[in-house]
């Protein structure tokens, strides 16, 4: 075979194996696009839920108040501060809360004093509400912390394990909404223990 036999068969082969690779579609180029869309579409969906959560907070701010020193802690502060805190952060005015201080521990290093907050929705059909949710918190004094520092305060719901801090966690009252219904639902299913008055 003379050389331009060979380098015209060659070409006609390449010509072959181009047209070939274009009709055909090649397994190792379309896993790729594949997995460079679903990249794509997750790192697309994070983005567009990170931009709702930053609008959402945008609209309902955390909301938290100042809390009170060390030096300027009382009993009766306590619960004035968190009757504001609740003022302040619960946007539903259906809502009657009120506190109420249940003891004080004493640990090494601190005290602990422990509130609990009764919550009911009144109705015109039960204007007596029969069924309140609760939220204990706790507000904790230090006995080495100098007098101008201020007080750590947490809160947790009646049954929940989950301890949340003002102002790092929106407070939500679907929560509370959450627990009394699941109360009422109890007591409708044993009518003969909890007959209406």
């Amino acid at each position: 075979m003379s050389e331009t036999q060979n380098s015209t068969s060659q070409k006609a082969m390449d010509e072959d194996n181009k047209a070939a690779s274009q009709t055909m579609p090649n397994t190792q180029d379309k896993n790729y696009e594949d997995e460079l869309t679903q990249v794509a579409l997750a790192l697309v969906e994070d983005v567009i839920n990170y931009a709702v959560k930053i609008v959402e907070e945008e609209r309902n701010p955390l909301k938290n108040i100042k809390w009170m020193t060390h030096g300027e802690f009382t009993v009766e502060k306590g619960l004035k501060q968190i009757d504001e805190y609740f003022s302040k952060c619960v946007s539903k005015k259906c809502w009657a809360h009120g506190v109420e201080f249940i003891e004080r521990k004493d640990l090494i290093h601190s005290f602990l004093y422990i509130y609990y907050v009764h919550w009911s929705i009144s109705t015109a059909e039960l204007p007596v509400a029969r069924i309140s949710a609760g939220t204990y918190f706790t507000m904790k004094v230090s006995k080495t912390k100098p007098p101008d520092a201020p007080i750590v305060v947490s809160y947790v719901g009646d049954h929940q394990a989950l301890v949340h801090r003002p102002g790092m966690v929106r407070f939500r009252e679907n929560w509370q909404k959450n627990l009394t219904d699941a109360k009422y639902s109890f007591m409708e299913s044993f009518p003969f223990l909890f007959n209406r008055v």
